[in-house]
């Protein structure tokens, strides 16, 4: 037998012999990840309460409620102006931080940690923390504005529809924002510095150094970012959840939410199930423009 022949035995088994190492996982993935998936489809054209045995076909007639729903789609509103609030404040915020803590020369460790911690957080922890924060009677923000003369313009910041809905968004960026951070910096920390000193030396002053060399070469980490915060926030569901509960009325509800509520909250899987595959289209739509876009943003710069 040649070596040639041998070699190729030695690979055909060892692909079958690692194929019994797959299997365990892939029969995992199959049972809890494929088949609920597939299973989903199929309930979204039918009009099951999620409990009783009978399970009823009726077509696309739950597609047809949310393309006509008017909540649907102020839960759409909401889920669009929630996305695009955290993707440019949280990708800002985050940038601002890394920039910041990649100038410290004392304590770096300390105020990297100190920005991190709230993301160490769940979203449910952070929830009753600032419904505390935010309280109409004892809240520390009421508190503060009484005590610097501004008692005027306290308001009820989770119980008014005109402020609900941005406490959630700006509460969302103090707990995310740091994750971001460790991304941008250590995009920072990956710029050349002779790049810099000739900007410098050429009379470039900190803004230009920034926007001409330093942003240009972040462009990598600007894509992982923006990509995981549009991801992370058309799926925000913990915030909402404890810290209004949809409301008042439906001014906070969101995509996410409103699946939630209907599904277990309403006996109504089937059309819950409708909406998920609805929001699972819209996120792998913008997540392959947002690449598209961004990738094309990195092989220009």
């Amino acid at each position: 037998m040649s070596a040639t022949v041998l070699i190729k035995k030695r690979k055909q088994w060892w692909r079958s012999y690692a194929i019994w190492f797959i299997l365990p996982a892939f029969i995992l993935y199959s049972l809890f990840v494929m088949l609920p998936t597939l299973s989903s489809i199929y309930l979204s054209f039918t009009s099951w309460d999620g409990i009783s045995e009978n399970v009823r076909y009726i077509g696309l007639d739950n597609f047809k409620e949310i393309w006509e729903s008017p909540r649907v789609h102020h839960a759409l509103k909401n889920t669009i102006i929630v996305a695009i609030s955290l993707v440019v404040l949280e990708n800002v915020v985050a940038l601002l931080l890394a920039i910041l803590v990649d100038q410290v020369r004392w304590l770096r460790n300390f105020f990297r940690s100190i920005f991190y911690f709230p993301v160490l957080m769940s979203g449910i922890i952070m929830g009753f923390i600032w419904m505390i924060i935010l309280n109409y009677n004892f809240g520390v923000v009421n508190q503060v504005l009484d005590m610097i003369g501004l008692g005027s313009i306290k308001a009820d910041w989770l119980g008014d529809p005109d402020f609900a809905l941005l406490s959630i968004i700006l509460s969302t960026v103090w707990k995310s924002s740091g994750y971001y951070m460790i991304i941008y910096l250590a995009g920072l920390q990956g710029v050349p510095q002779e790049l810099l000193e000739a900007a410098s030396i050429d009379g470039a002053g900190k803004w230009k150094q920034f926007r001409h060399v330093t942003f240009p070469l972040l462009a990598g980490a600007t894509t992982v970012c923006v990509m995981l915060s549009m991801i992370n926030s058309l799926k925000l569901f913990d915030q909402i959840a404890v810290m209004t509960n949809g409301g008042p009325g439906f001014a906070t509800e969101t995509l996410t939410y409103i699946i939630y509520k209907v599904a277990f909250g309403e006996g109504r899987q089937g059309f819950g199930t409708a909406l998920a595959i609805v929001l699972f289209i819209l996120i792998l739509i913008v997540s392959l423009i947002q690449i598209r876009v961004l990738r094309k943003r990195e092989v220009q710069m």
